[in-house]
């Protein structure tokens, strides 16, 4: 029972919107009516400028640091195979719910930074690497996307070929299966990307003004 309502818990923390309380808190609209109307950070960022994006980017990683977080208040016994799996099992608890929002009518982001946050925690050093996988391709390319993409590719390669070459590491099927089905999720949550990419539609990176505090309040009432 207690899996069960850590699970919960981690669903209801992955629902909390934060693009959309700070968009509403602050300039009084829903960002999903704005730029690509996706709740998630990239887009914050298009509308409301590079705090705002930031920010959501953040809070949206502290999301999945805490879900993954919840496995302390188990009674899984750290080193063995259920921690590392329930731990994987109540991080995708959350992505669920940033995807799928029960407090915003299951309308969510790409979970781009709580997926992070749970890398962050579950394999710190390959997270490292993969950020600066995406770095590389962002300054090459200013497609916040395409580096997203890119950079969760090379993650199962890290973990399930480079790691053990290089290292002699090798990790435990675990959590090999879950670097392939993360960089799974990532390609499907981001198709119309995909799309936009192909068609030369995707917006690039730049620091510019943002869209939505430029117009006053009482135009979205």
């Amino acid at each position: 029972m207690i899996y069960l309502v850590l699970m919960l818990v981690a669903y209801l923390i992955g629902s909390v919107c934060t693009a959309v309380i700070l968009s509403r808190v602050f300039y009084g609209v829903d960002i999903r009516q704005y730029g690509s109307r996706n709740p998630g950070a990239n887009n914050a960022q298009r509308v409301f400028g590079w705090k705002m994006g930031l920010s959501v980017f953040l809070l949206d990683g502290l999301k999945g640091v805490a879900s993954v977080s919840l496995i302390h208040f188990s009674a899984a016994i750290p080193g063995t195979e259920w921690y590392e799996g329930f731990r994987i099992i109540l991080g995708m608890t959350a992505v669920l719910g940033h995807i799928f929002p029960v407090f915003f009518g299951f309308s969510g982001g790409k979970g781009v930074a709580t997926i992070v946050g749970i890398l962050c925690v579950l394999h710190p050093w390959t997270a490292l690497i993969c950020f600066g996988v995406f770095l590389f391709f962002f300054f090459c390319t200013r497609y916040v996307s395409l580096s997203v993409l890119l950079a969760v590719t090379f993650y199962p390669i890290f973990i399930n070929v480079l790691f053990e070459l290089l290292l002699g590491h090798k990790e435990t099927l675990t959590i090999q299966i879950f670097s392939i089905v993360i960089a799974a999720i990532l390609w499907l949550t981001h198709l119309s990307n995909l799309k936009r990419l192909i068609q030369g539609k995707e917006e690039k990176f730049f620091f510019k003004k943002p869209v939505a505090p430029l117009i006053s309040y009482k135009s979205f009432r």
